[in-house]
């Protein structure tokens, strides 16, 4: 057993934090969390006790929507719309995933900087490409850090250098199930691309394995008001995009992540919440690509559960405290828009949901309850904080780092119990 001691900030619920001060976490043998306390207890036995000072003790990020393939193209290219930047930019990137090597180099970088910003868990788009989605694979095991990993199914309305078929996409994801097989703490994922690039073939075999495998699915869903009158050409039986998903056994019958959501209502909604299907809001390539702003509380008030992504290359940046920061300020315009019908997010909630809510996707982890698995970051931000005595209340002092700190605030990373140091 070791004993972490700092100030410990978590969220059990999206409602508030809980806060020890100068606490003392217990995390055993497997890296599970057997207690936090103010003080010690007696007679608890432990083997060490690790003092970090008074730096602070949370719970590591989790990106539940994030392009691998796409972190070259991070930064660039913001100034389209979502078919048009996928056409241009995103496709013709992808495509250089044939190269093995070209992957090897992109894929260490891209689980390296995930590091590099606290992230320590994400639900990971690859390519078509089964040995560089397997090369992505080990990039986390290697490093060990955990990831849902999805080989991409698309045939149709994409670069033919870029599609499989549904016979090619099975034979990957078996050889992917089989990478994966020694792997604690990296599995795959489902992930057709989207409506428009899979035909209703591939939907059809996708949903099966779905079926017949429980592995967990991940796509894109009403990010985009020109996509979803695409879909709704392209599928007109369904009666909504999520319908169209759902029709072959895609949105829901698995646990189920859907990103965007930025157009849900109506239909879609009630079939989200009864599928128990889970928004991936991603704010910042929303506001990026000119999509939409999400309506997360009414999705909240619904009783839909809402995790965060940063979607690169969408998304402009890794951090998860950016996503955090957006998600907040989008929240405000949608409330301002909607005179106030729809209250802004906190930063409770929003913590929650890249920490606690994301980490459901990978079991028990995300929070510092007992029998959570300790996923944890040090975060040294003294130098950000003025001297006075508000200022520097751990929850302060955790919102100025969200909002004013880097990657060159987080002194240590943890996954599973096990400090990771930079891949």
């Amino acid at each position: 057993m070791t004993i972490y001691q700092a100030n410990i900030l978590f969220t059990s619920s999206p409602t508030q934090f809980e806060v020890y001060e100068r606490g003392y976490i217990a995390v055993d043998e497997q890296g599970v969390v057997q207690g936090v306390y103010h003080s010690l207890p007696d007679g608890l036995i432990y083997d060490q006790l690790v003092d970090f000072g008074d730096k602070l003790l949370i719970p590591a990020m989790n990106d539940l929507h994030v392009h691998a393939p796409q972190f070259c193209n991070m930064g660039i290219a913001m100034d389209m719309q979502l078919i048009p930047w996928l056409n241009t930019y995103v496709f013709p990137e992808e495509a250089k995933f044939a190269d093995e090597a070209y992957a090897e180099t992109v894929y260490h970088s891209f689980v390296s900087e995930l590091w590099r910003q606290g992230t320590m868990r994400a639900a990971v788009f690859a390519t078509s490409h089964t040995p560089a989605t397997q090369i992505l694979a080990r990039s986390f095991a290697d490093a060990g850090m955990g990831a849902l990993i999805g080989l991409v199914g698309m045939d149709r309305h994409a670069p033919e250098n870029l599609c499989n078929t549904p016979i090619s996409w099975v034979s990957g994801m078996k050889a992917l199930v089989d990478t994966m097989a020694e792997m604690p703490l990296v599995k795959p994922i489902i992930t057709p691309r989207f409506i428009p690039s899979c035909t209703p073939e591939m939907l059809q075999t996708m949903g099966e394995m779905a079926q017949q495998t429980t592995l967990p699915v991940q796509s894109h869903l009403s990010e985009n008001q020109q996509e979803i009158a695409w879909v709704q050409e392209l599928e007109p039986a369904s009666t909504c995009y999520g319908d169209a998903y759902h029709r072959y056994g895609l949105f829901g019958d698995t646990p189920t992540l859907m990103a965007h959501c930025c157009y849900t209502e109506g239909e879609e909604l009630r079939l989200m919440r009864e599928q128990n299907v889970c928004v991936v809001h991603c704010p910042t390539s929303n506001c990026n690509l000119a999509s939409g702003i999400a309506p997360v509380r009414k999705f909240l008030q619904a009783g839909l559960n809402v995790v965060l992504g940063s979607d690169i290359a969408g998304g402009h940046h890794l951090s998860m405290f950016r996503v955090m920061q957006y998600a907040v300020q989008m929240s405000k315009l949608q409330y301002v828009s909607s005179n106030g019908q729809y209250p802004f997010l906190t930063l409770s909630e929003v913590f929650y949901m890249a920490t606690k809510a994301g980490g459901a996707f990978f079991g028990q982890v995300g929070s510092f309850e007992p029998g959570y698995t300790f996923d944890a970051l040090v975060i040294d931000d003294l130098c950000l904080s003025p001297h006075s005595i508000d200022a520097t209340s751990p929850i302060h002092r955790l919102e100025r780092f969200i909002y004013l700190g880097d990657d060159r605030h987080i002194q240590h990373r943890f996954c599973q119990g096990n400090e990771i140091n930079q891949p």
